[in-house]
């Protein structure tokens, strides 16, 4: 299809609760959504990346410019794209992987709304609802934590997963594990946040029959991870070291993570998040889909992409109001500790105009000739 314009729109977003996490806390998401135009159908990406770039390199206003002053101008002089043309068009532009994400999300949005097929099934989903667990953010006390993690598993959420810091990691396991039982799947995210020096604290945490602990060290720090997998009897998951499917092989085989979870964002789009699921499930290990405190239109292509055959624990694709009093697409509700996967043609939903129109807060349209 030949792409006719790209619109820009910047959203604040309201968060029903802060999130609070080792990097920050967030009260609200500035989000960036791009209306790809074209000559058969339109169709919309969400950018993930956070308003500053304290989970990576990237942010909100970079991505933005990086797409209105490089990105764009590519995808234009290619003429007649597809979506498996938007990553090598965009090839020659180095990084920003989130903000090529946006476009080739865009891109297959309006591909797939053209010939009326699901994303779930262009990627090979096999599922119709997918299993959801939630992110739980650093509390201020104990017994506030306890009390948000009771709500979610009374609100029917199948897996708990809690955020964790030096200083915030096992007394929190111990009470959450002790107040739920054995029973409650758990699972901690460091984000990064350990070191040499903190190791210990990590390996104190094996007593608690975790499913996981996610990312304890720096993204490049793989000999680290691979070591400290050699310790524990729970399994290493990576999340910010996994930036390609090249990268997830070369940590699988480094004995450096036994799991993976894939955000379709940080690796630059849903067809290389796909590609990551294949390849780690020929090489043995399971994968799950994590969240970016995506609105419904990210929420949906998450789900899309869980529906995957490899995606075998539960994802961070929680229900719309684990986040958002008013989401931006008709809300995703939790049923049985499942949401469905969406079957309409693209990402599967209708924004809700007045609701995306009350919330923007800047927009610019990008056309040929003109970026």
């Amino acid at each position: 299809m030949k792409l006719e314009a790209l619109e820009l729109r910047r959203l604040d977003v309201p968060l029903v609760r802060p999130f609070r996490t080792s990097f920050g806390v967030q009260t609200s998401r500035d989000v960036l959504l791009v209306r790809a135009v074209s000559d058969e159908a339109d169709g919309w990406g969400e950018c993930v990346a956070l308003s500053a770039p304290i989970y990576s390199s990237e942010y909100v206003e970079g991505a933005q410019a990086v797409i209105r002053d490089h990105l764009a101008p590519r995808l234009f002089k290619a003429g007649d794209v597809t979506a498996r043309a938007v990553g090598p068009v965009l090839a020659p532009v180095l990084g920003h992987r989130m903000a090529k994400a946006t476009l080739e999300m865009a891109v297959l949005d309006a591909e797939l709304c053209a010939h009326g097929m699901p994303l779930a099934q262009y990627l090979g989903g096999v599922r119709e609802r997918v299993e959801c667990g939630v992110s739980v953010g650093i509390a201020p006390t104990i017994d506030e934590l306890l009390e948000e993690v009771g709500g979610y598993i009374d609100h029917g959420y199948r897996r708990i997963k809690l955020k964790i810091q030096p200083g915030w990691d096992v007394e929190p396991v111990r009470a959450v594990r002790e107040s739920f039982g054995e029973d409650l799947l758990l699972q901690v995210d460091a984000n990064a946040a350990y070191d040499a020096g903190t190791t210990s604290l990590l390996e104190r945490l094996d007593d608690f029959n975790l499913l996981l602990i996610e990312q304890p060290f720096e993204e490049e720090d793989l000999q680290q991870h691979a070591s400290l997998a050699e310790r524990l009897r729970t399994p290493i998951c990576l999340d910010e070291s996994i930036t390609s499917a090249r990268a997830a092989a070369e940590a699988i085989r480094m004995g450096a993570c036994r799991i993976v979870n894939i955000k379709a964002g940080r690796v630059g789009g849903y067809l290389e998040a796909a590609r990551i699921s294949d390849i780690c499930a020929a090489l043995g290990v399971s994968v799950w889909c994590g969240g970016m405190l995506e609105t419904g239109l990210g929420r949906a292509a998450n789900v899309a992409l869980a529906s995957l055959p490899n995606f075998r624990l539960p994802g961070d694709t929680s229900a719309s109001d684990r986040y958002y009093a008013e989401d931006i697409t008709e809300p995703f509700v939790l049923v049985d500790g499942m949401l469905p996967v969406p079957t309409a043609p693209g990402v599967g939903v209708e924004l809700r105009v007045d609701v995306v129109e009350a919330m923007t807060t800047q927009m610019e349209t990008l056309v040929p000739g003109l970026t």
